[in-house]
């Protein structure tokens, strides 16, 4: 067992920060946006600053990991052009933004799990949807690119192209640090399993997930996955979702309440309702998870997979890589048009009917 693997063995606090996206589609120009973006960034580093202070005195517990919303700096495009919204919404790697959340784990000595949009100067004409985690040191030791998105850009949008750049190793990436084992899941992603398994399969103990998702009273499809997804890898899920949505039009709550963290079995550990709130904290026994994975049994399900027979089924191809092999933005109504064609063409092999 290496050093990292030992020492994450101390109890820790992680918290999936449910805080109010104020969205950067209100904004005319560039330097709105960016304004928006750093007043957004200076409220959350508040949020964060109490959030450490009172949660070490209410259980003893250091906070350790925070995990944030889907685009909490920026919201989603909503009729801007992909140019439109590159310009204002979008992200250096290793620019400002970086800058300041890298600053923000430093600060207050935790890992953060940021999503956002960021460029790729290899890939200047499209953007990215990424989960990127922050570590004490201000380092970045994570970087997942979303894989699955109906109209934003993802890897598998420019397949060959991405693995002749970044290898095999930078598609489900996790990262081995001081408080376990780190993989993350992009928003509905966390509908299928094959996203989780991946990074479970490459060690990921906690699957981190910023998400921005339809709060609802009862279980919702993303609700229900959360639990299926801890539970089917004996991981932890840290599942942070916007406190609302602010400067839209769609109103301002339909994303809001649902984060949580879920243990191995599959149990809410913490939960959070409406509004922005720290609720969703929960201690992190990486020793038990880590006796649960070891253990024989039934219930040691990852032991038990039988990926050879599973090999040829997932070998069929479905949707097609490299939807834009020239690396350039595809509109809306292709995407959908490239959709509906692979939908015929299951239809067609007797896949669905």
């Amino acid at each position: 067992m290496t050093n990292a693997a030992a020492a994450g063995r101390e109890r820790y606090t992680a918290l999936a920060l449910q805080t109010l996206c104020d969205a950067v589609n209100q904004d005319k120009s560039r330097r709105a946006a960016r304004n928006r973006m750093e007043t957004s960034a200076a409220r959350v580093t508040q949020q964060i600053a109490a959030s450490k202070g009172f949660l070490k005195s209410f259980n003893g517990y250091d906070l350790r990991l925070v995990v944030l919303p889907e685009y909490w700096m920026t919201g989603f495009p909503l009729g801007e052009t992909r140019e439109e919204w590159q310009d204002k919404a979008v992200i250096e790697t290793d620019g400002k933004f970086s800058g300041i959340m890298a600053e923000m784990a430093k600060k207050f000595g935790i890992y953060l799990c940021s999503n956002h949009y960021e460029n790729d100067p290899n890939f200047p004409d499209l953007y990215f949807q990424a989960n990127v985690v922050y570590a004490p040191s201000g380092d970045t030791v994570l970087r997942y690119r979303r894989m699955i998105s109906l109209y934003s850009p993802t890897p598998y949008d420019v397949w060959d192209r991405y693995l002749e750049v970044y290898g095999a190793d930078a598609i489900f990436p996790v990262a081995e640090t001081d408080i376990g084992v780190l993989g993350t899941i992009a928003s509905e992603e966390i509908l299928y399993p094959e996203i989780a398994r991946m990074h479970a399969l490459n060690g990921a103990e906690l699957l981190l997930h910023p998400t921005s998702e339809v709060g609802a009273p009862g279980l919702t499809p993303k609700d229900i996955a959360k639990r299926a997804r801890a539970l089917e890898n004996i991981a932890y899920v840290v599942s942070a979702n916007s406190g609302g949505i602010a400067g839209t039009a769609v109103p301002l709550t339909s994303t809001d309440g649902m984060s949580k963290i879920v243990d191995w079995k599959g149990n809410v550990a913490a939960s959070a309702n409406q509004g922005e709130t720290m609720n969703a904290n929960a201690v992190i026994d990486l020793d038990g998870l880590r006796a649960a994975r070891r253990k024989t049994g039934m219930s040691n399900f990852t032991s038990r997979l039988p990926l050879a027979a599973f090999a040829g089924t997932y070998a069929k191809e479905i949707a097609p890589a490299n939807r834009t092999p020239d690396g350039k933005m595809i509109e809306r109504a292709d995407a959908i048009a490239q959709q509906q064609a692979v939908i015929d063409r299951l239809v067609d092999d007797g896949v669905i009917r």
